[in-house]
């Protein structure tokens, strides 16, 4: 008998941790026990989480009166709403294989409450009939990501094969410095060794191999360097010089502006139009600023203006 409830007491706990409500007088019926029994087993559980704190976090038994239910509340962990939020997120990027995203989301109903599995099945459902993902070079989008975070990590050099644009293949020796997201793609942020004024950007996708070196580097002795910095100037994914922009705004949405570019100040106000200043790597601002029609002008520096209006001649003359 001993060993049976050993046994009941693990059950529980199991069910628990797939989230279902507990409730005393239904699990009694279930084992044909008393409610007095169930109760001891809670509390073996309650106890046994009390002691392994190191293992498994503030966990607890939580008795909720309007179920008459013990539920198992992991204050270290996700809860159903941030669960639901992280499932649109993932399904919304269309980053990963149809077999990754699918995996992923298979795991994280496995920690949504018993009460709102049904829920999120029903949203993944809808969403994984129109799932479309991006065209993949590389092997595995999680499995590349992860060696390069180790590379990042330990700091070294590495070597990759690596699609361009235009579909040819190029080798490239690499110093991986930092990963970011944008716009349905992981781009890794690297130098050229030996070359620190401009950050190269790499397409995940596009690397079909990695070869990691012995080599380790170090950014000490880069002037100025700092990844968080280097992140905030990297918004468009198009290597360049850094440099710093002035243009006027009149649009509707100024803050759309200042959450695409994160280093963005205002430093003037006329009426409703606002004179921003920003530093940017790369070419990809252009495109960006071009999209905002005649609700932006551009007036520093002088080389960046003559770039705007040689662009907005050329697709005049299409017109």
């Amino acid at each position: 008998m001993k060993y049976k409830n050993k046994n009941h007491t693990l059950e529980i706990f199991f069910r628990a941790m797939r989230g279902e409500d507990l409730s005393p007088a239904k699990l009694a019926e279930s084992y044909e026990v008393s409610t007095r029994s169930i109760t001891r087993y809670i509390n073996e559980i309650k106890v046994f989480l009390a002691e392994n704190k190191e293992l498994v976090g503030h966990t607890e038994m939580e008795y909720f009166h309007a179920s008459k239910s013990y539920r198992l509340i992991l204050k270290e962990f996700f809860v159903d709403k941030e669960l639901f939020a992280i499932a649109k997120v993932l399904l919304g990027v269309r980053a990963f294989s149809e077999e990754d995203i699918s995996f992923l989301m298979e795991k994280l109903k496995r920690f949504v409450s018993v009460g709102d599995r049904k829920k999120l099945d029903e949203i993944i459902r809808r969403e994984m009939c129109h799932y479309k993902p991006i065209n993949h070079d590389c092997k595995n989008v999680i499995n590349t990501l992860w060696q390069l975070i180790g590379s990042i990590y330990d700091k070294k050099e590495i070597t990759i094969n690596y699609y361009k644009v235009d579909r040819t293949l190029s080798e490239r020796r690499i110093q991986p410095i930092s990963l970011m997201f944008s716009e349905y793609y992981f781009y890794l942020i690297a130098y050229y060794p030996g070359a620190y004024v401009e950050p190269r950007y790499f397409r995940l996708d596009r690397i079909v191999d990695i070869v990691e070196h012995r080599r380790s580097f170090s950014t000490d002795h880069v002037p100025g360097f700092d990844e968080g910095a280097l992140r905030a100037r990297s918004q468009f994914m198009f290597f360049g010089k850094l440099r710093r922009i002035k243009f006027w705004y009149s649009g509707p949405s100024l803050q759309a502006v200042r959450d695409r570019l994160p280093t963005a100040k205002i430093i003037e106000r006329k009426l409703e139009c606002f004179l921003l200043e920003a530093e940017v790597y790369g070419d990809g601002i252009k495109m960006f600023l071009l999209s905002q029609g005649a609700w932006v002008k551009v007036i520093e520096p002088l080389d960046f203006v003559k770039e705007m209006k040689t662009e907005i001649e050329r697709m005049q003359k299409m017109y």
